[in-house]
């Protein structure tokens, strides 16, 4: 972690275990939350999207090294459940600019990382869309777009957490074998470019280099494997090998045991990963139990299952990631 000074490893310190590793909760989604409720709701108010993400972070944090909120729907308050739990905060638009093509990030236009900062932030996520191959009219644009955000949160002594959602122009069906057989090369292509000092990154927050429900052995009822369980381990050695950069693994919204049962192959493939910032596969199921029972149900799904799901994820974490040296006290 060479490129991290002190005051940025303090405030990372607030955000990981005891033993240097990130176990952190996301509680951001914003436009994904909405869609989670639709199903239910015929139109989930902003005040019911409020009072389930305020619910989740009450309850859940105690069992998280940090919790991700966003300060549109979320009181950055909350995270004061447990004095042990750190602060990370959303600063980009939910979302992508949809009038032009190439998925454009934006930020919220009142906040600044000093503004961030002084709500109580002890650390500032962004997420990008990124296709590698897609023409330097589109990604030039993003990447120094990342590079301003770096350069304010090193101004601004934070950390800075960039999350990479990889995806193909031309492929619409993210989950299908077509783009499984290329995902690894978009991730670890990524990865590579986002690794650069320039972008000034401190952990980065990335999607697993292979689509699981592909591999062999892991594949669905009447679905062929994309790769074999060898090939897909060497895409997570070739993705760890990468970055010289702290990361962690994002669940994409996965069920809970697959996540689990995909940290552990990680592992066995030799990536040094150093944690998760888990959401949906956390306190999905919770959203159902809210919109039909009320809050009260709600807070049960939460403080049984999915307070199961959080420690059974910790467990894993603890049993295969890679601690950070730095952060271990």
């Amino acid at each position: 972690m060479v490129r991290i000074n002190a005051e940025k490893i303090s405030e990372l310190k607030k955000l990981s275990t005891k033993n240097g590793l990130i176990e952190a909760l996301a509680m951001d989604q914003r436009g994904a939350l909405k869609k989670l409720m639709l199903p239910f709701l015929d139109n989930p108010s902003v005040d019911q999207m409020k009072e389930f993400k305020k619910l989740v972070a009450q309850t859940l944090t105690p069992y998280a090294s940090a919790i991700l909120l966003d300060p549109e729907f979320s009181d950055l308050a909350i995270q004061a459940t447990d004095p042990n739990c750190g602060l990370l905060v959303a600063y980009e638009k939910s979302g992508y600019d949809t009038t032009a093509p190439g998925r454009q990030p934006d930020l919220m236009p009142e906040l600044t990382v000093r503004k961030l900062k002084e709500a109580g932030a002890d650390a500032i996520k962004i997420l990008v869309y990124y296709d590698v191959d897609e023409p330097d009219s589109i990604n030039v644009r993003k990447q120094v777009f990342i590079e301003r955000i770096g350069t304010e949160c090193d101004a601004n002594q934070i950390p800075f957490f960039l999350e990479i959602l990889n995806y193909d122009g031309q492929i619409e069906d993210a989950g299908s074998a077509e783009y499984a057989r290329i995902r690894p090369h978009k991730v670890i292509e990524s990865v590579k470019e986002f690794t650069k000092p320039q972008y000034r990154a401190d952990v980065l927050k990335l999607e697993v280099p292979v689509t699981m429900t592909f591999v062999e052995g892991y594949t669905e009822a009447g679905l062929e494997p994309v790769y074999s369980r060898t090939e897909a381990k060497n895409y997570f050695k070739a993705q760890s090998d990468a970055t010289d950069l702290p990361f962690i693994f994002l669940s994409a919204g996965v069920p809970a045991e697959l996540f689990r049962e995909t940290l552990a192959f990680a592992k066995t493939g030799g990536s040094q990963y150093n944690g998760v910032l888990c959401g949906r596969a956390t306190w999905k199921g919770a959203v159902e139990v809210y919109c039909k029972e009320g809050v009260e149900a709600a807070q049960t799904w939460l403080k049984t299952v999915g307070q199961a799901d959080i420690e059974a994820l910790n467990q894993v974490v603890e049993a295969n990631a890679t601690v950070i040296a730095e952060l271990a006290n």
